[in-house]
């Protein structure tokens, strides 16, 4: 068998996410009969047919659904080996930070920086969708994620909790509240995951199970857009909220509802220089 080709990979997993050839080549710049000659001579390397192709449209097969699921650890490996490689090159000593809105890292930094006056420390802003792609790829070294995550090729280090509180227009009948429980907000439409609320999901299903889908945003500036407009609620960390307030919003504590674990993750499949050490100043 011969060596897999990382771009015929990226040309794969493209077409697999979007069941699409058409669409697939507009995403890569290429057109669509040379990804189509790419993904025949991928499939000849491999011995396997990856998808299937009909009037229906594109399906991938089951040999296809495991390369997918392989292929994209394999890339962002690859990936971040190129940023480590150029950083290298360029002598600098560096370490970088990704960090979740409302974690702050600043005491954690110049400590360590006091500690290698020589070393540059840079930050990268994430989010709950790359919150752990950004170590997977090397954009960062280690990076503060709020819990729950994939933990696979991970180490993960717990560094402290913090409560979460329910997030609603400023004119909500429980505004005013010093306090709610998971109950009152049972009967609410919730602007998020339901599975990162485990306590309001678990309440609200058993009051109603035509729940519509909560939307996708991608944004805590989104969210709370949504919220301020009457379209539905969220919960947040108290650190987000507070660093987000806005007057057409209110927060309010919720004690039913478990804390939010703050970590640090950083890869597990190589060293990594200085995690360890940033990992307890930053639980200091």
């Amino acid at each position: 068998m011969s060596d897999v080709d990382l771009r015929k990979l990226r040309y794969f997993v493209a077409v697999a996410e979007h069941l699409h050839f058409g669409r697939a080549a507009e995403q890569l710049f290429i057109a669509q009969p040379v990804l189509s000659r790419q993904i025949r001579a991928l499939e000849e390397e491999l011995g396997a047919q990856l998808f299937a192709r009909d009037r229906r449209g594109t399906a991938l097969t089951a040999a296809g659904e495991q390369l997918l699921i392989e292929a994209k650890p394999l890339l962002a490996a690859a990936e971040a080996l190129q940023r480590r490689v150029v950083r290298a090159a360029a002598g600098a000593d560096t370490f970088t930070i990704g960090f979740m809105p409302g974690l702050i890292v600043t005491g954690a930094v110049r400590a360590l920086t006091e500690r290698y006056p020589g070393l540059t420390v840079e930050l990268v802003r994430t989010d709950w969708f790359d919150q752990t792609e950004v170590v997977h790829d090397g954009r960062v070294d280690v990076s503060l994620v709020r819990l729950p995550i994939d933990p696979h090729g991970l180490t993960v280090r717990p560094l402290y909790t913090e409560p979460r509180v329910v997030v609603l227009p400023a004119d909500h009948r429980l505004a005013g509240k010093d306090a709610v429980s998971i109950a009152d907000l049972a009967d609410e439409h919730l602007l998020q995951d339901p599975d990162l609320v485990p306590e309001w999901r678990a309440v609200a299903t058993e009051l109603r199970t035509d729940r519509p889908v909560a939307p996708a945003f991608r944004s805590v500036e989104e969210k709370l857009e949504h919220v301020a407009g009457g379209h539905g609620i969220i919960f947040l960390p108290l650190s987000v909220m507070t660093f987000y307030t806005r007057p057409d919003i209110a927060y309010i504590p919720v004690p039913d509802l478990a804390p939010n674990e703050v970590s640090l993750a950083w890869s597990a499949n190589r060293p990594v220089r200085h995690a360890e050490e940033f990992a307890a100043l930053a639980a200091q």
